[in-house]
């Protein structure tokens, strides 16, 4: 397949001389993303982004965006886990059941979702397969096992784009999909249709998790994706047992295998007007060198590692962080180096309180964990505050929440986990935004660098926090005036989290305190685990892919 070389930032409207640099200096260049292969641009100006907390945002958002799909539209998605049965909203449509119905109403539907290779990882590709197979109405939802040996599609995202309707075209990425387990809202009571796992989660259990909605140029590069990955001429899996199923499956033609060509791309939807599209959007991917090679990324692409790294090195006050797995060594490296830079700056980190799995599973699951924390701490000491999430029954909440701000000002909706597998390994897909409009709330510029605070990065880590701690008041309210300043924020959160720890400490004696978070205990392993673990920790749950420059 022919490949364009890499471009620039995608033009928008003329820009004034004296348009904003600040994307410059927070984001990768295109010789910075290190794939010259990619049809996608550095990043994109005019983009309307809106955080989705939680499933019960992301659901009902993509159940209408799908609704409104028909005649000529396109919709593509990608992802790591689908339950066709899973409900975008309390009373439906299902998944299968809101793409079946705008295939049949005519608009092209595609699909690509990752396939497991094994049941015994308890991760279901007869699950998979059966999305792929309820999905109907002319649609294609293909099984994709073009990975590394041990590897995963882990990308989530869903693109539709309407004819003749451009200003309608709309993206969402992030870390959901579209599964049990997710449709959670704020409360964290859980979904109605729950995905079983640890016992301390409880029969039900709470789990947080985000994605964005996009408008605006950058919907076309999340389409370009979706393209570089259908157009891979590649077999869709060379195990054994799995194409030999395939010769099956299409002989009785249950399971159309290769992907149909799809239509000409179209031009990218316009700048979103007013200041509503004032962000920056920069779509960023790990893909591993493979054979034989991704046509796009031949020698790999690990720009989500360069822009943490890059991002990272501009930290001065708080960088906040929300994340499912917090592994490795060499991945937190980059936050230790920037608090080992930046003498006043705090890492914020959210993480689950216990692993999804427990019993012998555990210890490997926390090795990573214990090694991360150990260098994170000896490079910040006390400037490093790690919690975990409870609702208001006292049970654990499940943080599959992937997010990372720098300082305000550079913001970070992920479907990476911050480890090893996740930075050199699988697939994925996380989206940068830089608002071009600052905020005015003192500090103005935290960092003291002369970026300023930026509307969204600022508004998404206080949406969250204020979820944390049960302050749900208006915008801009005076109560939490203390969340804007770092330092004072830092503060709140120990506050509110002391108070909870103290309560359950005492018996639970007395009103709740309010809040949610809990200091989170690091954990602990003996020797023996150690060592139990390590090989399964380093072969299966957290591999690194070598890079070939």
């Amino acid at each position: 397949m022919a490949v364009s070389p890499q471009v620039e930032p995608r033009p928008t409207t003329a820009a004034p001389a004296d348009r904003d640099r600040t994307a410059e200096r927070w984001f990768l260049t295109a010789a910075e993303r290190g794939n010259d292969a990619t049809r996608l641009p550095a990043w994109s100006r005019g983009n309307r982004v809106r955080p989705l907390v939680d499933g019960a945002t992301y659901f009902p958002a993509l159940s209408a965006a799908l609704a409104a799909a028909g005649e000529g539209d396109l919709v593509l998605f990608a992802d790591w886990q689908g339950d066709p049965d899973q409900r975008l909203t309390e009373h439906g449509p299902t998944v299968a059941e809101a793409l079946t119905a705008a295939a049949e109403r005519g608009a092209l539907v595609k699909g690509l979702v990752w396939r497991s290779p094994r049941e015994w990882q308890r991760l279901a590709p007869t699950r998979r397969r059966h999305l792929a197979q309820r999905v109907r109405g002319g649609a294609q939802v293909v099984l994709d096992q073009r990975v590394r040996s041990a590897g995963s599609h882990h990308q989530k995202f869903f693109v539709v784009r309407y004819a003749g309707r451009p200003d309608d075209d709309v993206a969402f990425v992030g870390s959901l999909d579209p599964a049990h387990s997710r449709r959670d809202d704020a409360t964290h009571a859980g979904d109605p249709q729950p995905l079983a796992f640890g016992k301390a989660y409880g029969p039900n259990p709470s789990w947080h998790d985000i994605h964005t909605e996009v408008r605006g140029p950058a919907v076309a590069d999340v389409e370009t994706v979706f393209r570089e990955r259908w157009e891979d001429r590649a077999p869709l899996s060379l195990l054994p047992w799995q194409a030999s199923g395939d010769l099956v499956r299409r002989a009785v033609r249950r399971l159309r295998q290769r992907p149909a060509p799809l239509p000409p791309q179209q031009p990218a939807p316009p700048p979103v007007p007013g200041g509503s599209g004032s962000c920056a959007v920069q779509l960023l991917r790990t893909y591993p060198p493979r054979r034989p090679r991704y046509p796009f990324a031949p020698e790999g692409e690990f720009s989500i590692a360069a822009a943490h790294a890059k991002a990272l090195r501009r930290a001065r006050r708080l960088v906040y962080v929300e994340e499912q797995f917090l592994w490795s060594r060499q991945v937190v490296q980059v936050f230790a180096d920037a608090l080992s830079t930046a003498p006043q700056l705090q890492l914020v980190v959210l993480v689950p309180r216990e692993p999804k799995r427990g019993g012998i599973a555990a210890p490997p699951l926390l090795l990573g964990q214990v090694d991360a924390l150990r260098v994170l701490r000896e490079a910040g000491g006390d400037r490093v505050h790690v919690f975990d999430v409870e609702n208001h029954r006292g049970e654990p909440v499940y943080v599959h929440s992937k997010v990372s701000v720098v300082d305000d000002v550079w913001a970070c909706v992920r479907s990476d986990n911050l480890n090893r597998r996740s930075w050199t390994h699988d697939s994925e897909l996380s989206v940068a935004v830089l608002d071009e409009v600052r905020d005015q709330r003192e500090p103005a510029d935290p960092a003291g660098l002369g970026d300023g605070a930026r509307r969204f990065a600022r508004d998404l880590r206080l949406q969250l926090v204020r979820e944390h701690l049960d302050r749900t008041g208006p915008h801009g309210d005076h109560g939490h005036d203390d969340l804007v300043d770092p330092d004072s924020a830092v503060a709140a959160l120990h506050r509110s989290a002391a108070a909870l720890d103290a309560w359950h400490a005492g018996g639970r004696r007395g009103p709740r305190p309010p809040g949610r978070l809990r200091v989170h205990a690091d954990p602990v392993l003996t020797r023996r685990q150690r060592v139990l673990a390590a090989l399964p920790y380093r072969l299966v749950l957290d591999p690194a892919a070598p890079r070939r420059r």
